[in-house]
């Protein structure tokens, strides 16, 4: 697991982390980690799939549609380039 120093932290934002740690029943050092975690990794993030069906619905395209479109869609394999 990585360590992370941060330094020349304005002793108010300290302050705050301390008293949100005590908020929510943890440790400082818990709460920063909480932060960072769901700021880099947050639930809500888009996911290209659900984006994708859900414009689908919205543009009105019906499950007939949808699966007619995968029929006609080109399912070889992709091939590998070659750099040769």
């Amino acid at each position: 697991m990585a360590t992370v120093t941060v330094r020349n932290l304005p002793d108010e934002v300290h302050r705050a982390l301390r008293v949100r740690a005590a908020t929510h029943g943890r440790s400082t050092e818990a709460e920063i980690r909480d932060i960072l975690e769901s700021t880099v990794r947050p639930s809500e993030r888009l996911r290209l799939g659900t984006a994708l069906a859900e414009l689908g619905r919205r543009v009105g395209l019906t499950d007939d549609e949808a699966e007619h479109l995968n029929q006609l869609r080109d399912k070889t394999p992709a091939e590998p380039m070659s750099f040769e």
